[in-house]
Formats: structure tokens, C-alpha cells, sequence
């Protein structure tokens, strides 16, 4: 638990390190709001083909962690070559590294994830569900803040320098993630896509980690563009684009302290209509943004971690309690490769909409993560599952 979690922790500031400083790279080069959110939606966007794929792979090895920790590496290496090339490059061609080196983020949330169950036992996993949110949320806190000092002190660069050397430092603690259980044999399906369809099929064909998992895609896509935004917010709220990193920040720190909550309290909510709720709650946090108000615009953000930290840990509990064991690393990466992609698609639209508008683009992010409520509650259930699940918990 303890490698897991400190491998965890290092790979995920890399992580939110990284979308940040790239930003701001993209932006000190070109000096443009759009070709900057091209950039971030460029190394999010494989993350569809990347996640489904890599979770199929990691369940069919004895020793998933090894392959996870060679994915940390080559996604460092990626972003270094990013760095090298901004300025150096077209801006096509940076993108496209940008793509190919996307393939692997799901390496760093889903990936992860999805090995918990082998570090912890099972009395103790909705605990740890609440804890592995809770380094998303650290990550949060401490990646935007890293990356927008960094930025402001040495330059965007150094940023992404640092971004990268910490998500390759959690390579040993990947590469020593337990094995797989003797008694879960690995699966010897004849070919990849067999394993393909059968983790895809799990996600549409149960009612709640479908409900949940759509619902989640949508509220990451109003978050994509909440973050297309920041470096424009900084610049004109705080007075500089670096700033606009610590916004980040509040809603990191009301995540956190959310999710410290709900640790110590696993089971008073049902995980089910936390996924709404916190649609709702950052659908209005959106909506408080757009005023630009600098004050307003804080106590937003920590609205919007106040919804977004809970419905990520809740997320994970429908995970684990939906997900085979034989194809959990496979749902839980195509899960985050969902959410990444859908977070690139809102920074694609909101960077040329906030160029025209911040508090447009701030507007219809509070709009697309209102619809993450009725879209989960659009999902039919099956005839013989109970309504009181919303109520209370498994």
C-alpha cells in the first residue's frame, strides 16, 4: 500500500503538472489561446484508443506493473520531446508527438487504479477508494501550483522539465506493484480483441457503471474547458497567465478536504447518487465562474472541487464493484481514456470560445456539466435492478 500509494502521488503531480505547463509553453510560444489548447487537447486525445487498449494488456500480464511502469517512462520521454520542439517544430508536427505520446495516459490514472485491489484486501477497499481519490486530489493541489511557479520563477519550460522527471520517478514503485493472484489465472483469450469486446461490453452492458461512466465523461468534458480557460483568467483576473495555474488549486483543496470526509465516512452515501449530485454541483460552480469576479471566481473553484472530488471517488467504488477482476485493468483504462478524451474535446471548443469570450466558454462548460445529470438517469436500468440503490450503498 505504501509503494502504491507514493508511486501514485509522484506519477499524478507529474500528471497535473504536465497539462498546465504545456498550456503555458504553448502559450508563451505562439501566444495564443487556441493553438495552447490544441496542444493539451493533442496529448489527450489518443487516450481513447490508448486506454482500452493498455488496460487489455495490463490484464494479461502476471506482472501488470512492469508494463505500467515502462508506460511512466516512454510518457515521459514524450513530453521531453514536446518541450524540444515547440518553437522548433510546426505546430502540426508538435501535436502529433503530442498524440502518439497521449496513447499512454491512461497509464497514469486508470492504470493505477486498477491495481489497487492487489494492494489492499477487500474489507479494506472502499477506504482505499476514498484514499487513491484523495492523490488525484493532492495531485490537483500541488501540480497547477508546481507548474504556475515554476513558470512564473524559471519559465514554462521548467515546468514541463520537472512534469516529466516526476511521472519517470514512479517507475520503480509501478515496476514493484504486486503480481497477480494465483487464483485470478491470467486471461488466454486467442486474440487482443476478445478481451477488447468483453471489457467494452462489461461497460455498456451494466446499468451502473454505464450510468456512472457517462456521467463522469460529461463533467470531464465542462472540465477540459474550465482549464482551456485558466490561462486567460490569470492573465486577466490575477494579473498574469502563470497565475492562472493556482486556480486550479481551490478547487484541488476543497477536493481534498471532500474526500477526507468521505474517507472517514465510506458508506453513508450510496456512490450512485454521488456521480449526479456532483454534476450538479460544479454545473452551478461553472455557472458562478463566468461572472469573473476575482473573489466569486475562487469561492467557484472551490465549489467545483466540492462536487468533483466525491464523484471521482465514487466513481471508483462502481468501478470495483461492477468490474471482473480478469478485465479490471482493461475498465478501468478505457474508463480514464473516456474522461481523457472527453476533457480534450471541452478544451478543443473552449480555447478558440475563449478567445471570443471567457465568460462564454465559462457559461456553456456550467451548461455541458449540467447535462451529466439527466444523461445519467437517460440510462435504463435493468428490469430487476433495485431503485433503492440510489439510496443507500451496496
Amino acid at each position: 500500500m505504501a509503494r502504491y500509494f507514493a508511486g501514485a502521488v509522484v506519477a499524478r503531480v507529474g500528471d497535473e503538472m504536465s497539462g498546465p505547463a504545456l498550456m503555458l509553453s504553448g502559450y508563451a510560444v505562439a501566444g495564443s489561446a487556441s493553438e495552447a489548447s490544441a496542444l493539451l487537447a493533442g496529448i489527450t486525445a489518443a487516450a481513447a484508443a490508448g486506454g482500452p487498449v493498455l488496460g487489455a494488456v495490463l490484464d494479461r500480464q502476471q506482472r501488470p506493473g512492469r508494463l505500467l511502469a515502462a508506460a511512466l517512462v516512454l510518457y515521459a520521454t514524450g513530453l521531453a520531446v514536446i518541450l524540444v520542439g515547440l518553437g522548433r517544430l510546426p505546430l502540426g508536427v508538435t501535436v502529433l508527438i503530442a498524440v502518439l505520446t497521449g496513447l499512454l495516459g491512461p497509464a497514469l490514472s486508470g492504470g493505477w487504479t486498477g491495481q489497487l485491489p492487489r494492494a489492499t484486501d477487500g474489507d479494506r477497499l472502499s477506504r482505499a477508494d476514498a484514499l487513491d481519490a484523495m492523490t488525484f486530489g493532492m495531485a490537483s493541489l500541488s501540480g497547477p501550483v508546481l507548474a504556475g511557479a515554476l513558470a512564473e520563477v524559471l519559465g514554462a519550460s521548467a515546468a514541463v522539465v520537472v512534469s516529466a522527471a516526476l511521472i519517470g520517478s514512479a517507475a520503480p514503485a509501478a515496476w514493484m506493484l504486486p503480481t497477480r493472484s494465483a487464483r485470478v489465472p491470467v486471461p488466454r483469450s486467442p486474440a487482443l480483441i476478445d478481451d477488447l469486446v468483453a471489457g467494452t461490453r462489461v461497460v455498456v452492458g451494466r446499468p451502473r457503471l454505464a450510468r456512472a461512466t457517462l456521467a463522469s465523461v460529461v463533467c470531464c468534458a465542462a472540465q477540459g474547458m474550465l482549464t482551456a480557460c485558466v490561462p486567460m483568467l490569470g492573465q486577466r483576473v490575477l494579473g498574469g497567465a502563470g497565475r492562472g495555474a493556482l486556480l486550479l488549486s481551490c478547487a484541488a483543496v476543497s477536493a481534498l478536504v471532500a474526500n477526507a470526509v468521505l474517507a472517514r465516512f465510506p458508506r453513508r452515501v450510496a456512490p450512485d447518487s454521488i456521480i449526479w449530485a456532483g454534476a450538479l454541483v460544479q454545473a452551478g460552480a461553472f455557472a458562478l465562474a463566468a461572472t469573473g469576479r476575482p473573489a466569486v471566481l475562487v469561492l467557484a473553484l472551490l465549489l467545483a472541487g466540492i462536487g468533483e472530488g466525491p464523484q471521482l471517488t465514487a466513481l471508483f467504488a462502481i468501478r470495483h464493484r461492477e468490474a471482473p477482476d480478469r478485465l479490471r485493468g482493461q475498465i478501468f483504462t478505457t474508463g480514464a481514456s473516456l474522461k481523457i478524451t472527453a476533457f480534450a474535446s471541452g478544451a478543443a471548443v473552449a480555447g478558440p470560445l475563449a478567445t471570443w469570450s471567457v465568460p462564454g466558454a465559462l457559461a456553456t462548460a456550467a451548461g455541458v456539466a449540467a447535462c451529466a445529470a439527466p444523461a445519467f438517469f437517460a440510462v435504463p436500468r435493468h428490469t430487476g435492478e433495485a431503485a433503492e440503490g440510489y439510496l443507500r450503498p451496496d
